[in-house]
């Protein structure tokens, strides 16, 4: 599928600041410069009616009634199907969420460090594509150029250098549920528990690579990738066009890749077939699956998905939300069914796994007395940045009743796990310490 012609930039109403990137102002900074800029006028946000994306945003004061992304939990579809999912979805790997799969966490344990495809959990915001990777193109164009927009088959992003990298992609949303199971808060958007993450072998190209091969110009500060699936509409039936999300120049250019394979294989079609972006540490809807297009700019970007959706917004937060999010946050995972039986008398092999968008897992402790005492669980990974390590600790439990199992990870930054997480009203973010509940019997 050929994606249509991008259509031409239009040239700011004020003045910009083209020399505004990542690697100079560090990434929180960057993101608070654009947020400025698009409401100043000065920044565009493409594909998008302004009043519509100011209305959405609610940038006058109504942040905290802002919509989520896909709405409120959508009724489960069929057992082992979704609307527009491709793969099959059996009961014991996934619980369907809409349009959205997400793997049972317990699932996990009879995989290795590197998440199966048919395994994977699923993020659609519409649906499954299916695209020819023979016919595809992808169009990188726009005025961060230094000539006219450049069209890439895929075999043409196969002669380049090729470029991998294991990484996890997960959902900014992934643990929404707890803020109100756990935290009594209640929030909008799909209902994901843990398994709205997982891990894979990723290779393809270089980003960087194919920009600098289109002609990257001096003036770029911008590079926003966009899918070839079908357009968002939301409940009110405002079009927002297709998926896209710009990221800072430097960013781009540091280890973003354009992905063609997953572990080993061709992307399925769940999962980007034939070409996504892979944007290691940062939440999910970055890495845009299907992609078609890519602009460059020399006007600061934004998008529906970094001014209205994927900022924290509720009491602690400014009026017009946090800075667009980026990189994801600190997580563990027992693979163990929720409310689990276990046999009092025997010794059991807990095992789980922890990540964080913020440097590699070098510590994770485990309580199984509801956090009265911790003990250092045992890493079965090298702990290294953007991938996840799998961990394990023994337990012999005496008395029958409910109990709750508790895991906390600590990065390379010296991040831990905290007890509570800050709300947010569309429940991004989550990373308190999980309370796991059991029976011993």
């Amino acid at each position: 599928m050929t994606p249509s012609t991008p259509s031409t930039p239009r040239t700011p109403s004020s003045p910009r600041t083209p020399t505004a990137s990542a690697d100079t102002l560090g990434e929180a900074a960057y993101d608070r410069l654009r947020l400025r800029q698009w409401l100043t006028g000065e920044a565009r946000a493409a594909g998008v009616a302004r009043r519509d994306v100011l209305r959405l945003a609610g940038v006058a004061g109504l942040a905290a009634t802002v919509p989520v992304l896909g709405g409120a939990p959508h009724a489960h579809a069929a057992p082992g199907t979704a609307p527009g999912i491709v793969k099959p979805l059996p009961d014991d790997v996934f619980t369907v969420r809409g349009t959205n799969a997400e793997t049972r966490f317990e699932a996990l344990a009879a995989t290795d460090r590197l998440t199966p495809a048919s395994h994977f959990f699923v993020r659609n915001h519409t649906t499954t594509p299916r695209l020819d990777a023979g016919t595809w193109r992808l169009t990188v164009w726009g005025d961060g150029l230094t000539g006219g927009a450049r069209e890439f088959t895929l075999a043409d992003l196969k002669r380049l250098p090729s470029a991998s990298r294991t990484a996890f992609v997960e959902c900014a949303g992934n643990g929404r549920s707890l803020f109100t199971t756990q935290q009594g808060q209640q929030v909008s958007g799909t209902a994901w528990t843990l398994g709205a993450v997982g891990q894979a072998h990723w290779r393809g190209v270089r980003l960087a690579d194919v920009l600098r091969r289109a002609g990257l110009a001096h003036a770029a500060v911008d590079v926003m990738p966009r899918g070839l699936d079908d357009d968002y509409v939301t409940a009110d039936g405002t079009n927002l066009g297709r998926v896209r999300r710009p990221l800072p120049l430097a960013k781009a250019l540091d280890d973003v890749l354009l992905a063609y394979e997953m572990n080993g294989e061709p992307l399925p079609p769940d999962h980007g077939h034939p070409v996504r972006v892979v944007v290691p540490s940062w939440i999910g809807v970055s890495s845009v699956k299907w992609v078609g297009d890519i602009e460059v700019s020399a006007t600061p970007l934004y998008s529906p998905w970094n001014t209205d959706f994927y900022r924290l917004f509720g009491p602690g937060h400014p009026p017009q939300g946090s800075a667009p999010l980026t990189r994801q946050t600190l997580k563990s995972a027992f693979e163990l069914p929720w409310n689990a039986r276990l046999a009092a008398g025997t010794r059991h092999r807990l095992t789980g796994r922890s990540w964080s968008g913020g440097g590699a897992v070098d510590r994770v402790e485990v309580s199984t007395d509801g956090g009265g005492t911790w003990r250092r669980a045992r890493l079965h990974d090298v702990p290294r940045r953007g991938s996840w390590v799998r961990w394990s600790a023994d337990w012999h439990p005496r008395t029958p009743g409910p109990a709750v199992l508790l895991a906390r990870a600590t990065d390379t930054t010296g991040r831990t796990q905290p007890a509570t997480t800050a709300y947010n009203t569309q429940g991004y973010l989550f990373d308190a310490v999980v309370r796991h509940p059991v029976t011993v019997e």
